[in-house]
């Protein structure tokens, strides 16, 4: 005979836990979350490859041009390296650093294998360090915006990822225009304060 059935309610509970924990480690830090990745917490490891994922795989698409194949390649070596060698990181917090210098040098040897006789400074795209530095900074606003209140995440994502005009905005949100104006402009004040205390304590510490 099987198993019976567990209890609705245990699953519920299983279930409620689960997304907590989620929860929680989307409010981690980057250091922390290398802690607890450090520690053996698999759903952390899991979190920071999704913090981090999209990231990486535009360092290989966008500041590189590797093709979709062989950004997948080294979006894939990445991470498996990044868990072999995660306790050769000195700095938790320097994290994002360490995974842009990974992936660089592996789009480095990946196309430097398929030029095979072209120089190594002729490999490297120029604007590297630019594109890299955008992608930087895009990332974290993306951190910043998602500490704020949904309100303002959604209507910052209308207006400038969607590009959503002011009348679009309040058709869908049922708010007059002149309101969708002055929620857009706090927001902004909420998203470039938090954006000056990151920026605060990166450079204190």
């Amino acid at each position: 005979m099987g198993l019976p059935p567990p209890e609705e309610s245990a699953i519920e509970d299983e279930v409620e836990a689960s997304v907590e924990a989620m929860g929680l480690y989307v409010d981690l830090s980057d250091g922390q979350l290398v802690a607890r990745c450090r520690a053996g917490d698999q759903e952390a490891w899991n979190e920071l490859v999704d913090r981090f994922s999209r990231y990486v795989y535009a360092i290989a698409v966008q500041a590189f041009k590797l093709p979709g194949h062989d950004a997948e390649d080294v979006f894939q070596e990445v991470f498996t390296r990044a868990y072999e060698h995660l306790h050769k990181l000195r700095d938790d917090d320097a994290i994002r650093p360490w995974l842009a210098q990974l992936t660089r040098r592996l789009c480095i040897d990946r196309l430097r294998a398929g030029a095979q006789e072209q120089p190594e400074d002729l490999v490297e795209p120029a604007d590297v360090d630019d594109t890299i530095a955008r992608l930087d900074d895009a990332l974290a606003v993306h951190e910043a915006l998602a500490t704020l209140p949904d309100g303002c995440q959604d209507i910052l994502d209308r207006f400038f990822a969607q590009d959503e005009s002011y009348r679009m905005i309040s058709e869908a949100l049922d708010l007059p225009t002149g309101t969708i104006a002055s929620r857009i402009s706090r927001c902004l004040v909420k998203l470039r304060g938090e954006l000056e205390g990151r920026n605060s304590s990166s450079t204190a510490s």
